[in-house]
């Protein structure tokens, strides 16, 4: 018999979807190639906002990077540990403000620690705006679409 998870209440989609971010912590983004070919890898975000715009942190020459900029549509999945999933789709965008870069810097020690300085040229900040955002609970087999506000 297949399990049958617990029902999902929509007023707490928001809720559900950013507990499973922060459990997952890292996402796969998918991106599309040259050639049309889907590209999947994880990635560590720098930041998470409560209206699900994710912030990821790049380097110039990793192949995403021209993968994006050819075609900025992309999605991050999350798993958390008990399989519940978030899959957020939209669009990347070159974030290029100091205060910003800064902002992300200062919270991620990590970044000075393998980047040097925020001007580094080969450090790029992307920010993914969210145009859909679906939840899935665990063995349900259905999405359920999370309002953006």
């Amino acid at each position: 018999m297949k399990p049958q998870p617990d029902p999902v209440d929509p007023d707490r989609l928001p809720e559900l979807s950013h507990a499973v971010i922060e459990a997952a912590k890292f996402p796969m983004l998918a991106t599309v190639d040259k050639d049309s070919h889907p590209r999947v890898r994880p990635v560590s975000p720098v930041r998470v906002d409560p209206d699900f715009t994710i912030w990821v942190a790049n380097l110039r020459s990793y192949h995403k990077t021209a993968e994006i900029e050819a075609n900025p549509l992309v999605e991050l999945a999350y798993l958390a540990p008990d399989h519940d999933q978030v899959r957020i789709s939209g669009t990347a965008e070159v974030v290029t403000d100091p205060v910003v870069i800064g902002e992300i810097w200062e919270a991620n020690p990590l970044l000075a620690r393998y980047l040097g300085s925020p001007d580094n040229p080969e450090f790029i900040l992307y920010r993914v705006v969210p145009a859909r955002v679906r939840f899935m609970r665990e063995w349900a087999l259905e999405y359920h679409e999370v309002p953006l506000s």
